[in-house]
């Protein structure tokens, strides 16, 4: 229960209350007002109503509750560690990096016992004594830094009163359940949990969702409920099979089956037997060693009573050969026979839609390719014509390059050798998507968006976006308010020695002249380092952090980025998060103060260099970020700023570029729909800012308006 109290908490910034008793003294309302100091402290606050409810709860109670809110806020900005930095007064008194490194090895080799350790013909930099290692505690670091001089530009995130936490989680639940967009790994992980506490209670479950990884999270509770499977596909039969394993439900790696038991097997054969179709079978060769290793657990031969599901298995084996309708396809359009590629296409108006730039450039059919695109609309998903309208407004200009991002938020760039698109085909075919994305969105009535939130680009997906504070989809702009801009990594070994590099690579507007921050190079005229830490064992583990003042910074593109030097990846280590606050000139404070952190995030990618975002100057001076939630594979050790600095600039250029597709533009498209009606459809950042009764759309919810 109190994980799931903190899911609605972080996730949605409502405090779910029951119905509790009242209080019978004002002791409730002095608890409330103790912990609304306490939550200011790290940078939140209650709203009025959720103040007022509870200062009519017993006292107990509202400490109980406050308690676990403030663990999980603190936590939510990254306040629930220590951080120490290896330089006690940074921002201040960093060293010129030569003169340090210089002062280490006089101390080393003045040292008789430490200068027998540096003895050979190479020099190893963790055999200097105390380098990469805290030489203070963080009682230390408190003595050194005065108190955080509070500004009115500080931010101040307000938690709302939410309902009972049943009818909070069955919202998130069905929310997350219905998104039209792919989840993170961690949503993924939390619909699981939501939909386990909702089987225990009896209620429905949403009957419609969308996301195959999501319905296989599903069907893995519903298959324990005894609820009917929801399956329309055999991927949908191996994606539940590898989530009952224990594996990965979008098959991006292999799964170990393990062993099912009897009225496991007969619930997936079954399932399996139902949409095992002739043109089912065609999507078995795509996943043809998993199914191999799937039917050595379920044994079909055992059961007759499926014959179709055992034909699954027989094509997996090669004992039956099918021939797919995408192998149709390649066919004919390798024989350049693009009016049959389409026609074939036609039966699945998404895939025509997801190649309908490939279709339009492989043969002299135009004419035919336009007339079927403008049919498929109606039968594709709305992700699919929000995609295909964020790719083709694209093509209207030639790209620096092209960006490929896979699903662990791999990325990597290429040049655009394709052949431009006629501008008139590419107008036709926008209209015609803008028009039937007007048809399908829903009358919001009157129509209230905070600016903020115009330059939010759509959560077309999310699997690469770690859930976390202040968190908005890649390709996203918002402002940078404050005069210093200090980002910060903080990591925590599981098993092995693990040493985090953080670095800023910092470039021209023609993304040349690199400069850069790091272990190599501990400050220059406007940034400075806090120190290289080369170990984060349990229980705080290691921070660094990166101090800039913007007005003086010579470079106007600067990217934080985070190397695995050596040690365990990202996705291996017991913690790992990188975020960043803003503050005014004139503020002290220690180097992490909760309540100017403005994001913070998870880094779980699978590369060995994270790319969380980029800071840009704009013509008008005017600081602003731009979200990349981007990996980088590396090199297995020793990764430095210095040795990836061209293949970064390339690809964050790449993303800069990009015309991502924007709340902007479904606001404009939204408008036409705007009717008098007496309901209120509110986008903004901040839900408190809503009129009452409104529908609330904030980033954390923005998945809502993708239309089905």
């Amino acid at each position: 229960m109190d994980n799931l109290e903190s899911l609605v908490i972080t996730r949605r910034l409502r405090v779910p209350i029951d119905a509790l008793h009242e209080a019978t003294s004002d002791w409730g309302e002095t608890a409330a007002r103790q912990l609304d100091a306490a939550l200011l402290s790290v940078g939140f606050t209650c709203s009025a109503d959720l103040l007022e409810r509870l200062s009519r709860l017993p006292g107990g109670d509202v400490i109980d509750l406050g308690v676990r809110v403030l663990s999980a806020v603190r936590e939510l900005v990254g306040d629930h560690v220590q951080h120490n930095v290896y330089f006690a007064d940074f921002p201040r008194n960093v060293p010129d990096t030569l003169e340090f490194w210089a002062g280490l090895l006089r101390e080393t080799l003045l040292d008789p016992v430490a200068a027998d350790r540096v003895q050979g013909p190479a020099l190893n930099l963790l055999d200097l004594p105390g380098y990469g290692r805290y030489g203070h505690t963080h009682a230390d670091l408190l003595a050194v830094h005065a108190e955080l001089v509070p500004l009115a530009g500080d931010r101040v995130t307000v938690l709302e009163l939410g309902g009972s936490l049943e009818a909070e989680a069955r919202e998130l639940y069905f929310s997350l359940a219905g998104s039209e967009a792919p989840l993170a790994a961690e949503d993924l992980v939390a619909l699981r949990a939501l939909a386990s506490f909702h089987a225990s209670s009896g209620a429905a479950h949403p009957e419609r969702v969308p996301v195959r990884e999501n319905r296989a999270v599903l069907n893995e509770v519903r298959l324990a409920a005894g609820l009917p499977l929801l399956v329309d596909t055999v991927t949908d039969v191996l994606r539940l099979a590898c989530g009952l394993s224990g594996g990965d439900v979008t098959l991006a790696v292999p799964t170990k089956f393990r062993s099912f038991r009897r009225a496991e097997r007969r619930a997936l054969l079954r399932a399996l037997d139902s949409v095992a179709t002739q043109a089912g079978l065609g999507d078995v060769a795509r996943h043809r060693e998993r199914w191999k290793r799937l039917g050595e657990r379920l044994h079909p031969h055992e059961h007759p009573a499926f014959p179709r599901a055992a034909r699954v298995f027989e094509v997996a084996r090669g004992d039956l050969r099918v021939e797919g309708p995408g192998s149709r396809v390649e066919a004919a359009l390798a024989a350049g026979r693009t009016v049959e590629a389409v026609g074939l296409l036609e039966r699945s108006p998404g895939a025509l839609l997801r190649r309908l730039d490939h279709l339009l450039r492989t043969g002299p059919d135009e004419r035919v390719v336009l007339e079927a695109a403008e049919r498929a609309v109606t039968g594709a998903s709305g992700r699919v014509l929000l995609s295909l309208r964020e790719h083709l407004q694209n093509r209207l200009a030639p790209a620096a390059g092209r960006v490929f991002v896979n699903r662990q938020a791999r990325a990597w760039t290429a040049p655009d050798v394709r052949p431009p698109l006629a501008r008139e085909v590419l107008t036709r075919v926008l209209a015609v998507l803008d028009a039937e994305i007007v048809r399908r969105l829903p009358d919001p009535g009157r129509l209230i968006v905070d600016p903020d939130m115009l330059d939010v680009a759509l959560p077309l997906s999310a699997k690469a976006v770690s859930p976390g504070f202040g968190m908005l989809p890649r390709g996203s702009l918002s402002a940078v308010d404050g005069e210093l801009l200090r980002f910060f990594v903080h990591w925590r070994e599981a098993g092995q020695r693990t040493d985090y590099d953080l670095s800023a690579l910092m470039l021209d507007a023609f993304y040349g002249s690199p400069e850069h921050i790091s272990w190599t190079n501990l400050a220059n005229g406007f940034a400075q380092y806090s120190g290289d830490l080369v170990e984060a064992p349990a229980p705080h583990g290691a921070s660094e952090f990166v101090n800039i003042r913007l007005a003086d910074a010579t470079h106007p593109i600067v990217i934080p980025q985070v190397n695995v030097f050596c040690g365990e990846r990202f996705n291996e280590a017991a913690e790992a998060f990188f975020g960043y606050m803003t503050r005014d000139a004139e503020q002290e404070g220690m180097p992490f103060e909760p309540r100017t952190v403005r994001m913070k995030s998870d880094l779980r990618g699978s590369g060995q260099i994270a790319l969380p975002l980029v800071f840009l100057r704009g013509d008008d001076d005017r600081w602003r970020v731009k979200w990349l939630h981007l990996y980088l594979q590396g090199y297995p050790r020793f990764n430095q700023v210095e040795t990836n600095r061209l293949t970064t600039s390339l690809l964050v250029r790449s993303i800069v570029e990009r015309d991502y597709l924007r709340v902007r533009h479904l606001v404009e498209l939204w408008r036409a729909k705007e009717s008098s009606e007496e309901h209120v459809t509110y986008l903004g950042f901040d839900a408190s800012a809503a009129p009452p009764g409104a529908r609330v759309l904030t980033p954390a919810t923005l998945h809502e308006v993708i239309p089905a």
